[in-house]
């Protein structure tokens, strides 16, 4: 690995700038700042689902993984040009996904995010997730990226709905259903 901060802060970026993993510098709100930062947002709400009470087994352990998988793609997107992530990444998400959903009821309505508290931040790391993947369509309008991390926060947005659906299950908390209201508005 290579230096260590022993100081945190550096007084570099109060102008507006930071510097990327290359040793260039940009704006703070460049579309590449915007997408790693998001990603990070993204991995820090994983942990609050992983510090919650009671996960599955099966959850937990693949959120460890996941979380590992977003800190090396913030990495990579903070470094224009470096790859990390493979298409094997997307297919084990897919792997889990189909898993995961196997063991579910089939979904005959909407849900709102909600349910317990694991699932209900499950269901905003979801939400940060798809954030995410259209702050890397951004970038990716603007500037190369891997073709790999649009389809691995794509999955990765569809797994985390599974996971709280999955949570919610072995919780004993049921799925929030949306429903329309009937006869006009609500008073």
């Amino acid at each position: 690995m290579g230096h260590r901060l022993s100081r945190i802060y550096t007084r570099t970026g109060d102008q507006g700038t930071t510097g990327l993993g290359d040793g260039s510098r940009t704006q703070k709100d460049a579309l590449r700042v915007e997408a790693y930062g998001t990603v990070d947002e993204l991995n820090s709400v994983v942990g609050m689902v992983l510090a919650c009470p009671d996960l599955p087994p099966p959850v937990g352990e693949h959120l460890v993984d996941i979380q590992h998988n977003l800190f090396d793609l913030g990495g990579e997107l903070c470094i224009p040009g470096h790859s990390v992530l493979t298409g094997a990444h997307v297919t084990r998400l897919e792997r889990w996904l189909d898993a995961l959903n196997g063991d579910l009821p089939p979904l005959k309505e909407f849900i709102l995010p909600g349910g317990g508290n694991a699932a209900a931040t499950c269901h905003l790391a979801r939400t940060v997730a798809r954030r995410a993947e259209r702050r890397v369509v951004s970038l990716a309008g603007a500037e190369p990226v891997n073709e790999h991390v649009l389809g691995y926060l794509n999955r990765l947005s569809d797994l985390l709905f599974v996971m709280a659906r999955y949570i919610n299950r072995h919780t004993g908390h049921a799925d929030v259903l949306w429903r329309r209201e009937r006869g006009g508005a609500a008073e």
